[in-house]
């Protein structure tokens, strides 16, 4: 039995990460971005299993959040030491808009 998280009212999604499946809500346009995301989580969460002591799927999901997590901030320092001396709006309003996605993604995920 699938995990259902709403994240809007529009169609939901099936995503399987490891061994399970997660129905999440999404506009229509939004949907080859979440199975993006759901991929790339999913790859991050088996190579964590592979160094994991205890490879629980909660276990898992932490550390990916937090790996991802880190990986992102650094990418918006750089991007942000990058938009103070080049200043390009581009770069950081495209970050801001995958923060509130990965906020929202996680947000879901915890609940």
């Amino acid at each position: 039995m699938a995990d259902v998280i709403s994240m809007s009212t529009n169609e939901p999604v099936s995503l399987r990460l490891i061994d399970r499946e997660f129905l999440i809500a999404c506009p229509p346009e939004e949907r080859e971005g979440l199975l993006e995301a759901a991929n790339f989580l999913d790859r991050k969460m088996r190579d964590l299993r592979t160094h994991a002591k205890t490879p629980g799927f909660d276990r898992l999901a932490v550390l990916a959040a937090i790996s991802i997590t880190h990986e992102y901030l650094q990418l918006q320092k750089r991007a942000n030491h990058a938009t103070h001396n080049t200043a390009e709006p581009g770069i950081s309003e495209g970050l801001a808009a995958l923060r509130r996605k990965l906020e929202a993604a996680l947000d879901a995920q915890l609940k």
